[in-house]
């Protein structure tokens, strides 16, 4: 039971009965933008410790910028370990988005300075990582150690982006963070794709052709 839609520790408590001891959460961010990388994050949470910001953690699409940043902070303070990967634009126009989000997470879970023996996962199975492991759909909504990572994964990538829109100006990559806002596509369709633009997705592909 989630009370009022927040995530619980009903997963890691469940584990724990079955002998596991270190249970990282992983999810990622940054499908349906146009432009930057696709992140992901991996969090070991101290089970054995009650901190006060546990009760904000939620699916970081929920937070408010100042929640998570605060939150983020929290996380990188308080957890066992963190780790974030992240495949670029490239990979994703070479791979596609499942294996590159795939690659995201692997490389996030093989960050973490200390290695999980049960990773819970939002949606996704990682038939590569030779950890047991359990996709829980729209994980970041029901179990802490994922929302956390959502957190992570999101505040990282929104960094990125914000610290490109000074390399790339006039997309408003600091705002959006590459998502197809009017003022992006509008930018898009005047100036054509930038180098942190994936040239696979459909609007950037008609931008690259109208501005031939």
């Amino acid at each position: 039971m989630h009370l009022d839609n927040l995530p619980d520790f009903a997963e890691e408590y469940l584990l724990i009965e079955n002998g596991h001891n270190l249970i990282a959460g992983v999810d990622e961010v940054g499908r349906g933008p146009l432009a930057g990388p696709v992140m992901a994050a991996a969090v070991i949470l101290r089970l054995n410790i009650h901190f006060d910001w546990i009760d904000l953690v939620n699916d970081s699409k929920k937070l408010t910028e100042r929640k998570r940043e605060y939150l983020y902070d929290a996380i990188m303070a308080d957890a066992l370990a963190v780790g974030v990967g992240s495949v670029t634009p490239e990979g994703i126009d070479t791979y596609g988005m499942g294996n590159a989000v795939r690659t995201a997470m692997q490389l996030a879970i093989a960050q973490l300075k200390t290695q999980p023996d049960f990773v819970l996962i939002d949606a996704v199975k990682l038939p590569n990582v030779n950890i047991p492991q359990k996709n829980i759909i729209r994980g970041d909504g029901k179990c802490v150690s994922i929302a956390a990572a959502s957190i992570i994964a999101k505040v990282t990538r929104d960094h990125y982006m914000m610290g490109v829109d000074s390399i790339y100006r006039g997309y408003g990559f600091a705002r959006h963070k590459g998502y197809p806002t009017k003022q992006h596509m509008d930018k898009l369709a005047q100036c054509g794709a930038c180098p942190i633009h994936r040239k696979s997705f459909v609007p950037v592909k008609k931008a690259i052709e109208q501005s031939k």
